[in-house]
């Protein structure tokens, strides 16, 4: 069944992808909040990251608990960062787009929890310069769990698999070559392991897409970083998350133009 064919089922639905987002956008956060500082995300109570209280339901309600809480901790008036509501919002939305643009299949879940993996490694990249090599583990497990639902033929798996290692090995390869040059670090492992997983899920020609993108995403946040003067090392996985999401979610016709093109 598609969620178009009854009005009522695709305003359920979108409501209830924008809830499920908003609260695993939420999870999502606290994982890299833990990850970051060495912590389990998968024991343990939530808990206020000043005075250690532990929060109760009703102070754990997806952007609703910030705003009543005036963005401050109940027991110890601690402000809490605008990065927690904004984070639930921004997954909401990303789940909703996602069911938009797959309805209610297969093909949608496993993007969906790869848009999950994209989103963790966003946040631990941005706050601690680190990828951990788990989301690349997982995103590649999800691709090999979901084959069978998403099978297409063994000609597109392969070249999926053979994707992924071409982009992987390449830019290596590169990389290598860059930092003997240069004399310094120029692409992280953890990006070249991404843009290696994202070749499993765009293909060759959409992950040619992703890469284009995701440099010139990458100029752009550079250029806003030397803008404010900032001494911090630039992290470009946020980059390639991001401009993997965009191919992921709305990339099939730009690379089917661009096929056309070739003929």
């Amino acid at each position: 069944m598609s969620i178009y064919e009854y009005r009522p089922l695709l305003i359920f639905c979108v409501i209830l992808a924008a809830a499920l987002g908003a609260v695993l956008g939420s999870f999502l956060n606290c994982a890299a909040w833990r990850i970051v500082r060495g912590e389990s995300f998968l024991t343990g109570r939530s808990h206020c990251a000043r005075c250690g209280h532990p929060l109760t339901a009703a102070e754990l309600i997806p952007v609703v608990s910030w705003l009543v809480q005036r963005g401050r901790c109940k027991w110890c008036g601690e402000r809490i960062s605008a990065r927690y509501p904004l984070t639930e919002l921004a997954f909401a939305l990303t789940s909703v787009l996602c069911l938009m643009r797959f309805d209610l299949t297969a093909l949608c879940l496993r993007n969906w929890l790869f848009l999950c993996c994209l989103f963790l490694l966003t946040l631990t990249d941005l706050e601690d310069m680190t990828i951990p090599d788990g989301c690349h583990i997982t995103a590649a497990l999800i691709w090999l769990v979901f084959l069978p639902f998403t099978f297409t033929g063994w000609r597109d798996a392969g070249l999926s698999v053979l994707s992924g290692l071409a982009y992987g090995g390449g830019l290596l390869g590169i990389s290598l070559i860059m930092d003997r040059a240069l004399g310094r670090d120029t692409l992280g492992g953890g990006d070249i392991k991404l843009f290696s997983v994202v070749g499993l899920y765009l293909g060759f020609v959409g992950t040619l897409f992703a890469v284009a993108l995701a440099c010139a995403l990458g100029l752009v946040f550079h250029a806003v970083l030397q803008r404010r003067n900032s001494s911090r090392a630039f992290p470009f996985g946020p980059s390639i998350a991001l401009a993997a999401a965009a191919m992921l979610l709305y990339g099939e016709p730009l690379v089917n133009w661009y096929l056309g093109l070739l003929g």
